[in-house]
């Protein structure tokens, strides 16, 4: 039996697997699907679960990665996201690594994929069947949840320069199971912006984000008194890990419409 990545790659099931991940959040559903033992390699961004990824050496970060610190690991899978790591780093990985899995969760129900694809590559499919069940019943009481009113909401990644996220993207379908609504700011994916009447006429708050940019209760104090509009900070493990952290963020979702 195989399975199926992003790409169309299909990748047989391989329970001697060497792990390495270059993606958080998948590192930490790795870790909760019981696969931490075959994870030889992550990045430093790999935080979670803090006791177990302790042991396990890093490789760089998920852009700088170190290419050789890698070879010498010896892995026979590389776990990488389109929109976290570098086209030519994966290539110059695929010349000397068996499996290059290619992950690309846009939606939150693609995390049910994700789980099953991970558990099925790495021969811990019983505990991804349960992840998924669990998360199945989160997001199916997250979607008959009544829906408070409609918030058009500027949710901010980063400053100098200011940067948002598009409605294409995996937080942008998060907020969507709320009824919250990322104005339109071009066609980039993660497009840069200057704070003016327009844009503040387009929204009715902002969500500041405390990753990748780390923003504070101080930034949201400060910006709030520059715009004249609701500013809160919001938890971006919770917004924009999938995996694992998704499960909670579902959950966390419900707590901020509640707000």
């Amino acid at each position: 039996m195989t399975f199926t990545d992003v790409l169309g790659q299909q990748h047989a099931a391989a329970p001697e697997a060497r792990i390495v991940s270059l993606v958080p959040s998948i590192t930490e559903l790795l870790c909760d699907l019981g696969l931490a033992p075959q994870l030889v390699g992550r990045t430093g961004f790999c935080i979670h679960p803090a006791d177990t990824v302790r042991a396990i050496p890093k490789v760089g970060g998920t852009k700088d990665v170190n290419i050789e610190k890698i070879r010498k690991l010896a892995p026979t899978h590389v776990v990488v996201n389109i929109d976290e790591n570098e086209k030519p780093t994966v290539g110059k990985l695929a010349e000397f690594v068996p499996n290059i899995v290619v992950t690309h969760p846009i939606t939150p129900r693609d995390n049910i994929a994700l789980a099953r694809l991970m558990g099925g590559v790495f021969c811990a499919q019983q505990n991804a069947d349960e992840w998924c069940d669990a998360f199945t019943r989160e997001l199916a009481e997250l979607e008959s949840a009544p829906k408070g009113p409609p918030q058009r909401v500027l949710y901010c990644i980063w400053q100098d320069p200011w940067m948002t996220i598009s409605r294409d993207t995996y937080i942008a379908h998060m907020l969507a199971l709320i009824g919250w609504t990322i104005p339109e700011m071009g066609e980039a994916r993660y497009p840069s912006f200057r704070w003016s009447e327009d844009v503040v006429a387009q929204i009715d708050q902002v969500l500041l984000s405390t990753e990748p940019y780390r923003f504070t209760e101080q930034h949201a104090d400060a910006l709030e008194r520059q715009i004249g509009k609701p500013v809160q900070l919001v938890d971006g493990e919770m917004m924009s890990w999938y995996g694992s952290r998704a499960l909670r963020g579902l959950r966390y979702l419900r707590r901020l419409a509640d707000q």
